[in-house]
């Protein structure tokens, strides 16, 4: 890193709510905000957004005759755009990139457009336009009137943080000095849902009625011996500024990508070489002894969260930080996934508290919090690695 890169405002919507109060206040519970949806034709556990939130997507749809055909996914980005960038005080005459992704990206119309094709014969109109990935950064450019460059991108689960990646580097190369982040992901869809259990990753706990598991999800929990993945809808955004500002919440020191070698599509090592590679590089020349929190990725898998935890040990030489994530609370929400554990880490460095997981027991919390890595793994084993400090 040439210098620090700022970040200056975070915006959410997701199962804990839309506003940032929100969110801690739901970090700081012991609960986890997941429930059991009818998606198709079976009931499975997921996180949805909240009613409130729902309301203020379908106005935002109704506001403009254009956005009335748009996925969830777009209407998501622009709507946690907008109040990112109104938290940053970026004006409309403001020169700043947009560079928002999603992993699956316009799955609804995708879905829906599909079976009409089926039907028919014939597809939508508006089929094409609607669901290319593009429509992400290019509908929430169009809605801020931004006079950047606008990128989207598909890096399945480490998406948002690869958006990141891509701020970092246009602001250091001097092409811009602001960079609006993140990813937005509507994935709550019958074949969304049937092709994670086709995997064989998707959580089977029953309901709460029938069993004293309060936890569908059990991201983390190293001792688990069926997948436990839950997926979730949520947007998330950042907005990066070069420098030390004085409006930073946190500040970007360092920044950290790779990819292995796969044995098949869905592949990660025993000990996630990506993670470490990607670990060490964000570290540069730090101590490794300097963080003090890791925000894993713990998809809540078996074999994800054990390999992540592996490379953990590696890295910081079986001297383990103070560990954790939220998809035990929130459900793995793909693309989006990345920003929500960047928000949570800067929620811990600003209130100075650690949130742990009920069901994982810490031999020590951290008195203070002054750095603190954030990971994401995808699909292919492209890893990313994004290391905080405190302001």
């Amino acid at each position: 890193m040439k210098e620090p890169i700022s970040i200056t405002a975070l915006s959410s919507i997701s199962t804990l709510g839309e506003t940032l109060d929100e969110v801690w206040e739901a970090y700081t519970t012991e609960n986890h905000f997941l429930s059991e949806v009818q998606i198709g034709d079976q009931t499975v556990w997921a996180s949805r957004l909240p009613q409130a939130v729902k309301l203020a997507i379908e106005q935002l749809r109704q506001s403009d005759i254009k956005y009335k055909y748009l996925d969830a996914s777009v209407l998501f980005a622009i709507y946690a755009s907008r109040k990112a960038v109104e938290q940053a005080g970026w004006g409309s005459d403001s020169n700043f990139g947009i560079n928002i992704g999603s992993s699956r990206g316009a799955t609804s119309l995708f879905e829906k457009y599909h079976q009409e094709f089926l039907a028919d014969g014939k597809p939508s109109t508006l089929s094409s336009p609607t669901t290319t990935l593009g429509n992400i950064s290019s509908w929430v450019a169009h809605d801020l009137k931004s006079k950047g460059p606008d990128i989207s991108h598909s890096i399945t689960c480490s998406t948002a943080l690869h958006a990141v990646l891509n701020g970092v580097a246009w602001i250091q190369s001097g092409m811009t000095d602001k960079f609006l982040v993140g990813g937005s992901e509507a994935p709550l869809t019958p074949f969304t849902i049937a092709q994670m259990q086709a995997l064989k990753v998707y959580s089977k706990v029953p309901s709460r009625a029938e069993s004293k598991d309060d936890f569908p999800c059990k991201a983390m929990d190293l001792d688990k011996t069926k997948n436990t993945m839950v997926l979730g809808e949520a947007a998330g955004m950042a907005c990066l500024e070069k420098g030390e500002k004085e409006n930073a919440m946190a500040f970007i020191e360092g920044v950290g990508y790779a990819t292995e070698p796969l044995q098949h599509s869905v592949s990660v090592s025993a000990d996630a070489e990506c993670f470490q590679d990607s670990m060490q590089m964000a570290l540069g020349k730090l101590d490794p002894s300097e963080v003090d929190v890791i925000v894993m990725h713990a998809p809540g898998t078996i074999k994800g969260d054990i390999s992540e935890y592996n490379a953990i040990q590696k890295v910081f030489c079986n001297k383990t930080r103070f560990l954790t994530t939220n998809k035990w609370k929130v459900g793995h929400t793909f693309g989006a996934s990345g920003s929500l554990s960047l928000e949570l880490a800067v929620l811990m460095l600003n209130h100075q508290r650690p949130i742990s997981i009920p069901f994982v027991t810490y031999q020590a919390l951290p008195k203070t919090i002054n750095k603190v890595m954030v990971n994401a793994v995808g699909f292919g084993g492209n890893a990313v690695s994004i290391l905080l400090s405190k302001r």
